[in-house]
């Protein structure tokens, strides 16, 4: 199928302004759910960040009939055996807002041994189509946890105020980095770097 619409699938502020941002050099339009009149939640009961994600992108190109694009990711802690992980919204044992996550954080920045501070941004972005195809493609960035957070809040992004990048000196925001060090850097831009090149495939159809 020739792909003129693709669906940016998330409720997430931050996902969809940067998702959007992304794949702005794309000729098609970007659509957002609600644009789609879709409010129907996808429980994401997945083991793994790529089933989450394939999961949302099948679901949503069912539904709108349209070329789907979805994420999950979150944020792994070496020290904290890879926590919160796939449990980062729910990492308090319910959907928590951002600022009852920012509050748990501090308490873990504050406790995180010196030695061991390594966190990673990891993601699966999935575009699925509504004949049943699907692709999914991996992002991640290293860095740390600090004890000082920079609390400068992105909606649907609790985690990046505790999210330092060593060899830039910066944390990991849109308003601290340049954009060729958001391109370089951001996990996400990864992930859909390597996507566009099946949706130009498609697009050319």
């Amino acid at each position: 199928m020739k792909v003129k619409k693709l669906l940016i699938a998330t409720t997430n502020k931050g996902k969809l302004h940067e998702l959007s941002a992304f794949l702005s050099d794309l000729p098609v339009q970007l659509v957002t759910l609600a644009d789609c009149g879709v409010t129907d939640d996808v429980v994401e009961d997945g083991k793994t960040y790529q089933e989450n994600s394939q999961k949302k992108a099948v679901y949503y190109s069912q539904k709108s009939g349209l070329a789907a694009i979805a994420d999950d990711g979150g944020l792994e802690i070496t020290a904290l055996h890879g926590e919160p992980g796939i449990r980062s919204r729910r990492w308090l044992g319910f959907e928590a807002s951002d600022e009852a996550l920012i509050e748990h954080m501090k308490n873990i920045a504050n406790e995180l041994p010196d030695n061991n501070r390594q966190a990673f941004f990891k993601t699966v972005v999935s575009l699925a189509l509504p004949n049943g195809k699907v692709w999914s493609f991996f992002g991640e960035i290293e860095g740390i946890i600090p004890k000082e957070p920079l609390l400068q809040v992105t909606t649907g992004y609790p985690y990046r105020s505790f999210f330092f990048l060593p060899h830039l000196n910066k944390y990991y925001f849109e308003s601290e980095l340049t954009s060729e060090e958001m391109k370089k850097y951001n996990h996400r831009f990864e992930a859909v770097q390597k996507l566009k090149k099946i949706l130009i495939d498609e697009i050319s159809q």
